[in-house]
């Protein structure tokens, strides 16, 4: 049963580890769809934060509940069940959230991506990693606007120019994507003005290719989820097992600095 344990301790330091990387990336990522929604929504920065407190506590547990295992310290395994416990119970009820509240993200990011679109600069310094984040997702998907192109034509600067300019990102020419980002000028636009259909753009949007990404994913998403919810179930038993063979508590098995 120890060494079972103490198995079961190290795979909760590499989960730890890897929730807090994943906590860590969110916030550091600067060139992916993730950055836009970081960028501009501070719940998923919120919940960034929290995947780090939760891999740093993860981590933190996995080695008092080692340290419990390898002295028989009750206290310190019952310490180890009940943030367990609670770290699962938290994941649960942050599933649950999320199902049931899936339509209101999806109208969220659907208004962050509008405003973005809308208010979009290549000259605005302030905004530039959250708009080359959006040119890099459109790049990458070959898509154009959430919903599609025309929602590029309610863009101030390309208003502006009667849309005889589009998103180089969008563009489903070879040439532009050398300059990946910005607007592209449209060659002969009629008496000057264009509309989103005469632009050379992907038609697709990107809400369509984000959701077959999460479609496509969404089996090792729920495997992954699934791993780490068994693994915290089967430390919460063990440790409770092996707590209950420890007929008594001796404190001076506590290492001493």
């Amino acid at each position: 049963l120890h060494k079972t344990v103490y198995v079961l301790f190290l795979l909760f330091q590499i989960l730890g580890a890897v929730i807090l990387g994943f906590g860590i990336w969110i916030l550091a990522d600067k060139t992916s769809f993730i950055a836009v929604l970081q960028l501009s929504s501070p719940s998923l920065k919120t919940g960034a934060y929290i995947l780090i407190a939760v891999g740093a506590l993860t981590m933190l547990m996995g080695f008092l509940g080692c340290l419990g295992a390898v002295n028989e310290i009750r206290c310190l395994l019952g310490l180890y069940f009940t943030c367990l416990m609670i770290i699962l119970l938290t994941q649960i009820a942050a599933g649950l959230v999320i199902y049931f509240q899936k339509e209101t993200l999806k109208v969220e990011l659907s208004d962050i991506v509008a405003d973005l679109i809308e208010n979009y600069d290549p000259s605005n310094e302030d905004k530039r990693s959250l708009q080359d984040a959006w040119d890099y997702v459109q790049a990458q998907i070959s898509c154009c606007g959430w919903t599609g192109a025309k929602e590029w034509e309610n863009n101030e600067i390309l208003k502006n120019k009667s849309n005889a300019e589009y998103p180089c990102s969008c563009s489903n020419r070879s040439k532009d994507s050398a300059e990946g980002r910005g607007f592209c000028n449209l060659e002969d636009p009629v008496n000057g003005t264009a509309t989103y259909a005469d632009w050379p753009v992907h038609e697709q949007g990107c809400m369509n290719g984000v959701e077959q990404w999460l479609k496509d994913n969404l089996g090792i998403i729920l495997g992954v989820c699934t791993g780490v919810a068994v693994i915290e179930l089967l430390g919460m038993i063990l440790s409770i097992s092996l707590c209950k063979n420890i007929h008594s508590e001796d404190y001076t098995k506590v290492p001493k600095s």
